[in-house]
């Protein structure tokens, strides 16, 4: 059975920093890509960033292009989002997602398996 669990959400100021974590129990981690997406109350689910199966391609969504990094740990079967200058807009649960295959994808549904969700608010 794969989990994905995720930790690192919080409060935060504007401006501020936090670092996401998804660890997941899945005994080939490093053959698969990892993704970020997140939910506002009222609003779909939208995509965050992808990272491939080996961490040397990534993807981001505009809004937060520049300000966010994904990255992977594939011998701690980790992945991060690090999240930088962080706007009120940012305010989401944020959830980790497995892909089936090694590419990332800003769709959702090329996404197999999901975590809990970890909140994320940003105040102004």
């Amino acid at each position: 059975q794969v989990q994905l669990v995720e930790s690192g959400g919080g409060l935060v100021q504007a401006g501020g920093s936090l670092r996401l974590s998804c660890a997941a129990s899945i005994r080939t981690f490093s053959t698969y890509a990892m993704g970020w997406f997140r939910q506002a109350p009222g609003k779909e689910r939208e995509f965050v960033a992808a990272i491939n199966w080996s961490g040397d391609d990534t993807r981001y969504a505009d809004s937060v292009k520049g300000r966010f990094t994904i990255s992977r740990d594939n011998a701690k079967n980790t992945v991060y989002l690090q999240m930088n200058s962080l706007k009120p807009e940012d305010t989401a649960v944020y959830y980790c997602a497995v892909r089936s295959t090694g590419y990332g994808s800003s769709w959702y549904g090329n996404y197999k398996y999901w975590g809990q969700g970890t909140q994320v608010t940003v105040s102004s």
